[in-house]
């Protein structure tokens, strides 16, 4: 099995990272500049899809591929991968969304 394929979740969460802070940097987004504020947007579904998801594995309606994961487990079978994209996922929304909101903020006062 090639290395790559069990880093293969990781790297695409981190291509999600790389893709979307020039938001934060380059256009101001301004969401990563706020951390409570952040942690206090995502770690509820964090949360509450970690214990889904621990459920579904506990059930075996659930389950990872092997050979794309890294291996390392949470408590509950919970692969890492998973815990990250429930961060990852809606960091890069919040993102996505302020830097659009401030676009648009800055269209309507020009018309």
């Amino acid at each position: 099995m090639p290395v790559v394929d069990r880093f293969q979740y990781l790297l695409v969460m981190a291509a999600c990272v790389v893709v979307t802070l020039p938001l934060e940097l380059a256009l101001g987004a301004r969401v990563w500049r706020r951390p409570v504020r952040l942690a206090t947007a995502v770690a509820p579904g964090v949360v509450i899809f970690s214990l889904w998801d621990v459920a579904a594995i506990a059930h075996r309606h659930w389950s990872f591929n092997p050979r794309y994961v890294t291996g390392w487990d949470l408590p509950g079978r919970l692969p890492v991968e998973e815990v990250v994209f429930f961060a990852v996922v809606p960091v890069c929304a919040l993102l996505t969304f302020a830097v659009v909101n401030r676009v648009v903020g800055r269209w309507r006062k020009r018309t």
